[in-house]
């Protein structure tokens, strides 16, 4: 076995054993949180890396679902290690997350830059938003969301409507993805008009609201 191998088997080795010893102890313990530390710290250098703005913030998600789900599974999946190993789990996470950000980006572009397109022509700027001048005039901006407006208020499967906050029927997607459409209501004032918290309502809206928003763009060729 390469020098590469056996280092890397013994990490795997080390950090199996840590989180058994951090799953004895109990969730919240300063024994557990210094051992998930230790964890963090050594397997922090060893994940997928790559220089996208939003990285940064899928990382944290990752150490976030890492802390909720390596014992008990709060948020999903308790890591299992028959299925690999600490690193390789994290990584699989990070991916998904990242790739999220990358189709929510995308989406939100396909949202925001023909309403910046409208905006600028109803206030009678010209704006140029391509610095090469041969190109063709940008053809009228898609009305994407007027489109995505009557999608969601139609809502004619009735699945948004379903698709809700545990014993909480008015805080569904309808609600949601309408209020978010540009100009959007901040978080901080939905998380004070429902009475939940920021991070409740943002997860919800990440998880099962921007899925359908997304699928319902591929579909109408937005995306």
């Amino acid at each position: 076995m390469s020098h590469h191998n056996l280092v890397k088997q013994k990490l795997d080795e080390q950090l199996k054993y840590l989180v058994t010893q951090a799953c004895r102890y109990q969730p919240g313990s300063p024994q557990r949180q210094k051992l998930l530390t230790q964890i963090i710290r050594l397997t922090s250098n060893k994940l997928w890396r790559e220089s996208t703005p939003y990285y940064q913030d899928a990382l944290q998600q990752t150490w976030l679902y890492f802390c909720r789900n390596i014992c008990e599974g709060l948020t999903g999946q308790t890591y299992d290690p028959t299925y690999g190993t600490v690193i390789t789990w994290l990584n699989a996470y990070l991916k998904r997350r990242l790739q999220d950000f990358y189709l929510n980006q995308n989406l939100e572009q396909a949202i925001t830059i023909p309403l910046r397109i409208r905006q600028s022509i109803s206030d009678g700027i010209v704006q140029t938003i391509d610095p090469v001048d041969n190109l063709p005039a940008t053809p009228q901006a898609p009305p994407i969301l007027e489109d995505l407006e009557i999608w969601a208020k139609t809502d004619s499967e009735g699945e948004l409507r379903r698709t809700c906050i545990k014993e909480r029927p008015d805080v569904n997607c309808q609600v949601l993805i309408l209020k978010r459409l540009p100009p959007e209501v901040s978080w901080k004032e939905l998380s004070e008009d429902f009475g939940l918290s920021i991070p409740t309502l943002s997860s919800f809206y990440q998880r099962h609201c921007l899925p359908r928003l997304r699928k319902f763009a591929e579909l109408e060729g937005f995306l």
